[in-house]
């Protein structure tokens, strides 16, 4: 987690720091800034460490970054849904199709059309159309 900063960027926010403080404020500050980094380092490790007691060694064995939400896009996700949805729809509707009329109206009366309702099939090479504009 380093938000961007480089080092050039942490320098020039330390000299920054040190025109705006001044020479006699600034070993104060450097000390109340250090004491808050310590704060913070224990903090963390108090905090992994009372995760490792509360969930076991099983912590351990988590990869972290198949759960982080920022990887999940939902154009993504819907046409993975798609491309995997198609080949059963399909074999749906052609069982459908294919269904005897068994259960015919009572007789005297014609059926009813029965039209097979047919989805494009969307395979990788064939995907999804995809609006530029509407995203």
């Amino acid at each position: 987690m380093d938000f961007g900063l480089t080092i050039e960027k942490l320098f020039l926010i330390g000299v920054i720091a040190a025109f705006i403080i001044g020479p006699e404020r600034l070993p104060k500050a450097a000390e109340t800034f250090a004491r808050f980094v310590r704060k913070v380092g224990e903090y963390l490790r108090d905090t992994r460490s009372r995760m490792r007691d509360e969930m076991g060694p099983e912590i351990d064995e988590v990869d972290w970054k198949k759960l982080d939400p920022r990887q999940y896009d939902p154009r993504r996700i819907i046409r993975d849904a798609l491309l995997e949805d198609a080949p059963a729809a399909t074999a749906t509707a052609t069982a459908t199709a294919v269904a005897p009329a068994a259960a015919a109206a009572p007789s005297g009366v014609a059926p009813a059309p029965r039209f097979p309702r047919t989805r494009p099939e969307f395979t990788r090479d064939n995907p999804p159309p995809y609006d530029v504009e509407a995203t």
